[in-house]
């Protein structure tokens, strides 16, 4: 039994002794040679941007480096792959922010004059008065058309009706916004 035990015991020291490490700088150097060039392509395809992708890959590989310890070599590829979708998706986020706020910033300060903005209210409500007088079937075709931008034949699936009906509710639809818009103005 003692002896089992340890021939067990010395199997596994063995094992973790033959493992890579990921902390050895060449086993290191290998990985970084061996996917670093594909994590960027990857990125690269995704971002469009290549400084981006150069950023990210470093700072991938650099994440690496700083939990080399508690990284199996088996998995790095996986890991930096994930560091690296991890990161894209938190810079995506962040300059989804920055433009939120941006946007806000610049719709509280306008050089619009009071007048044109009280203007572009009231034409904005004719317009949506408009699109509500027109009949229901007209209606919800032609919001589903230039609102949702569905092709004429996924509104036709949608309605369950022929791909000329919709054209002919469309038509319909800009006749009777082009005969109340001419009184608009």
């Amino acid at each position: 039994m003692i002896i089992k035990y340890l021939t067990l015991r010395f199997s596994k020291l063995l094992f973790l002794m033959s493992k890579k490490s990921l902390c050895d700088e060449q086993v290191y150097s290998q990985i970084f040679l061996e996917y670093s060039t594909t994590l960027f392509n990857y990125l690269f395809y995704k971002t469009g941007n290549e400084a981006l992708a150069k950023d990210i890959t470093q700072e991938a590989f650099l994440k690496l480096w700083q939990h080399c310890e508690k990284v199996n070599y088996e998995t790095a590829k996986g890991y930096v792959f994930k560091i690296a979708n991890n990161t894209l998706l938190n810079f995506y986020a962040k300059q989804k922010v920055q433009l939120k706020f941006s946007y806000i910033k610049q719709a509280q300060h306008t050089n619009e004059s009071p007048e044109f903005i009280l203007e572009t209210k009231e034409l904005q409500q004719q317009i949506d008065n408009a699109i509500s007088a027109l009949p229901e079937k007209q209606r919800v075709v032609f919001l589903l058309s230039r609102i949702d931008k569905k092709t004429y034949k996924e509104i036709a699936e949608i309605l369950g009706i022929s791909r000329q009906a919709v054209e002919k509710r469309i038509y319909n639809a800009l006749y009777s916004l082009r005969k109340i818009s001419a009184n608009i103005k």
